[in-house]
């Protein structure tokens, strides 16, 4: 079995909030004035009326002058010009919470940043495209997403569409409304407004391992109501189901829609051929009018699906070179033909679906000291590959040094490795514009930012002890926490700099200053 069951994940998370307490309504009155009376003065701020002994106590304390004389002599309070200790920044390795300390979220590094609890949490989710342009920046923003769901008994699972509208900026201390930009105007009006989140579901037999959307071309539109969107779950049955959401997205736009049923809760198509292996590796290719499905499995068999203008088809050949479980696939971004998967036999392999025989064109083998969880394609430079390991290392690999399938030569070595995390990468992913920028989360509860573009300065840093665990590496520009088990993370790819995490206690969607 794969290391990244569900099992763990099967305690609800609550929704229900406290509100505030009200101020009781139950003090004492005055009584009112006699009629024939003038009411007694009452001082605003309840000052007592001195007493004939207070007043005698006072003119004793007076000198000749009539001045007031202290009785004690009070040292001068010195004011001081430096500002107040700043709260201790919480690095992980370095720092350690002692009982009774909490974590809290420091929102001036955050342009914009939101929790959104759920029922039953969610192992995988993926970004769904909509038709509001790409490289926003104006605020609120709005997401759409599909995920699916782990409940404890397999009826009562779900594959979820999201919509996340009223998604503020993050409201700082100090911020000041007066801008000369207009727009920065109307967008302050919008920060004491409460996100909305609506949905739709689709009833899911199993829990949901994974969840990957069609790929559309950036800057188009999704396809009318009439054509599908499609949506693939990898369930827990063993089974792949294709769903056509396009009609649940029309439904949270359009009010007064009615969602055929029909058409969204059958499936467009169900990948049959891992029997009841179940996996949790899967992603999407599309060429031109066609589709094409990988779908991995913990027996270490990869399948292909395709589309045609007949339907959706699987080939009953499967790709058969790992030893062990596959825990992610990716396609090439540059070649439609080409894949690389990755697995718990520790190793990464490319493939080229024109190959005969199902086997891999080439491979890294100890990728990681572990089994190997995920991977990530760089698509601006695509000869460049991340994986993250079980041991909680990240590597870079340049795919033109990979050797070929029955080489002699050894492995390549990565062009970067970093051992940051301290539990096992569970999601990895390049930014989709910004060449040398990827983003990936631990089960040490941590999403990390990188840039590799950034070199240490031995210099300017007065020498860097490579042996210091708790060091932090250079390349890290930002450390997100506050989720508990993260399972998979993604950069929108309509909101520059935005990213959306999953974790037991529910999603996180935010964007910091540092993207």
């Amino acid at each position: 079995m794969s290391k990244r069951t569900a099992t763990e994940l099967l305690t609800p998370v609550t929704t229900e909030g406290q509100p505030f307490a009200k101020a009781s309504g139950s003090g004492s009155k005055r009584e009112n004035a006699a009629p024939d009376e003038m009411g007694e003065f009452e001082d605003a701020w309840e000052d007592e009326i001195e007493s004939d002994e207070e007043v005698i106590d006072a003119e004793a304390t007076e000198d000749a002058d009539g001045m007031d004389v202290d009785e004690e002599v009070l040292p001068a309070i010195e004011e001081s010009d430096e500002p107040p200790p700043a709260p201790d920044t919480f690095i992980p390795g370095r720092h350690k919470l002692e009982p009774g300390e909490t974590l809290e979220p420091d929102d001036s590094v955050y342009i914009m940043r939101h929790n959104m609890k759920v029922t039953w949490p969610c192992l995988s989710f993926d970004v769904l495209r909509d038709n509001l342009g790409d490289e926003r920046q104006r605020y609120p923003a709005t997401s759409y997403i599909a995920a699916g769901t782990q409940a404890p008994n397999a009826k009562d699972n779900e594959l979820m569409v999201y919509k996340l509208s009223s998604l503020h900026k993050t409201q700082k201390d100090g911020d000041d409304s007066d801008s000369e930009d207009g727009n920065d105007e109307d967008e302050d009006e919008h920060l004491d407004e409460d996100p909305i989140v609506e949905y739709r579901s689709i009833p899911h037999v199993g829990g949901v391992n994974r969840v990957r959307a069609q790929p559309l071309p950036p800057s188009s539109q999704l396809p009318p109501v009439s054509q599908p969107y499609h949506v693939a779950s990898w369930a827990e049955t063993g089974k792949v189901h294709i769903w056509d959401v396009r009609t649940l997205i029309e439904s949270l736009d359009v009010p007064g829609y009615s969602v055929d049923k029909k058409r969204a809760h059958t499936p467009v198509y169900t990948v049959n051929s891992h029997g009841r292996a179940e996996g949790f590796a899967m992603d999407w290719a599309a060429t031109g009018s066609s589709l094409r499905l990988l779908t991995g499995d913990v027996h270490s068999k990869i399948y292909l699906t395709t589309s045609s203008p007949s339907g959706f088809s699987t080939n009953s050949q499967a790709f058969t070179s790992h030893t062990s479980s596959v825990e992610d696939l990716q396609w090439s971004p540059a070649d439609m033909t080409v894949f690389a998967s990755c697995s718990a036999d520790q190793s990464v392999m490319i493939w080229d679906i024109r190959t005969k025989g199902r086997q891999s064109a080439g491979a890294i083998d100890s990728a990681h000291d572990s089994d190997v969880n995920v991977i990530s394609w760089c698509r601006s430079t695509a000869y460049l590959l991340l994986s993250g390991g079980d041991e909680g290392g990240i590597k870079v690999w340049d795919l033109r040094n990979i050797k070929k399938r029955g080489s002699a030569e050894p492995s390549p070595a990565p062009v970067a490795s970093f051992s940051w995390h301290k539990a096992p990468i569970t999601s990895i992913e390049w930014h989709p514009t910004e060449d040398g920028i990827f983003a990936a989360s631990g089960a040490d509860d941590q999403v990390t930012m990188w840039d590799l573009g950034v070199e240490p300065d031995d210099d300017e840093m007065g020498g860097i002890d490579e042996t210091q665990d708790s060091d932090m590496p250079p390349q890290i520009m930002f450390i997100h926490q506050g989720q508990t088990d993260i399972k998979e993370l993604h950069w929108h790819p309509q909101i520059p700099g935005a990213i959306i995490s999953t974790a037991a206690d529910g999603f996180n969607i935010f964007k910091t200053i540092s993207v």
